[in-house]
């Protein structure tokens, strides 16, 4: 790991982490990208570039945290409330019951499906495709909401399980995490820009456990000595900044622009990465 090839996947996991394009699929193919242009073996593997992948998520992760931390604090502030007075209908409470269930949902479905994600990591012609893919979940959710007249601006129990659905399956590199859940807010009904709140929010507790509970089962202490700490933490804090400024101008984005331009970027990039690597693969 290197501290340029750092650099760039620190910037490459804070715009594509909030933007509906895929993180994982992006830090794949810079990954992979760079080996080919350095003449390294896609199929070589790397404890050091998985720990690095976690790190860049925690960094985004703390963007999240500092850009909602009002609504977080309210959120816990009113779950706190309902579990002293047995009363739940606070919206803000509810929402909290949501992530959970969401969060809950999000686990059962990624885990068995941890073990093909993390090989596709050495596939990206096949991320490629599933990048391919959602951009035309992002096109039809669209087309899907622009008939829904009345936009629900908050969040039930059914939309709630299936953006924890949606959120599950993204664990799969390709599948935007954020595109996906978006669009399924989209699809039962909600303004983008609850939507867009919520997808973030219920990234949260993910982000945070893979960050917390993979280096305590996955990392060999005596082999971590030896990674590239310097630019581990610098592509960290790099992707904490520009994850921070792109959640704060794609929520003004959102709320005035649809998600085709992301949609037609997915369509093109999958496409274009998925050639790209069968012939340099």
């Amino acid at each position: 790991m290197s501290f340029i090839q750092a650099i760039l996947m620190g910037i490459v996991q804070g715009l594509s982490e909030f933007l509906p394009i895929s993180s994982s699929a992006h830090l794949v193919f810079t990954s992979n990208f760079y080996k080919v242009i350095k003449g390294i073996e896609i199929v070589q593997t790397s404890n050091e570039e998985v720990f690095f992948d976690i790190m860049v998520h925690l960094g985004t992760l703390i963007a999240v945290l500092i850009f909602f931390r009002k609504d977080i604090a309210n959120i816990l502030k009113a779950m706190w409330n309902a579990i002293k007075t047995k009363d739940w209908s606070d919206k803000e409470a509810k929402l909290g019951l949501f992530i959970m269930l969401g969060t809950v949902i999000t686990v059962f479905l990624a885990l068995p499906i941890n073990e093909v994600a993390e090989k596709l990591v050495y596939s990206p012609a096949i991320v490629g495709i599933l990048l391919f893919i959602t951009g035309f979940a992002l096109l039809y959710s669209e087309y899907k909401s622009k008939k829904i007249e009345e936009k629900k601006c908050e969040v039930d129990l059914k939309t709630s399980i299936f953006m924890g659905i949606a959120q599950g399956l993204a664990a799969l590199p390709g599948f935007s995490r954020s595109g996906w859940t978006i669009a399924t807010g989209l699809f039962f009904g909600l303004d983008r820009v609850t939507a867009a709140r919520y997808s973030f929010l219920l990234s949260i507790p993910i982000i945070l456990g893979a960050s917390m509970v993979y280096p305590l089962i996955k990392i060999d202490v005596h082999e971590a000595v030896q990674y590239n700490w310097t630019a581990i933490i610098a592509g960290t804090i790099v992707s904490a900044v520009v994850g921070y400024l792109c959640i704060k101008y794609f929520m003004k984005f959102i709320s005035k622009f649809s998600l085709a331009i992301f949609a037609y970027y997915c369509i093109i990039a999958g496409i274009g990465t998925a050639v790209f690597f069968s012939i340099y693969g």
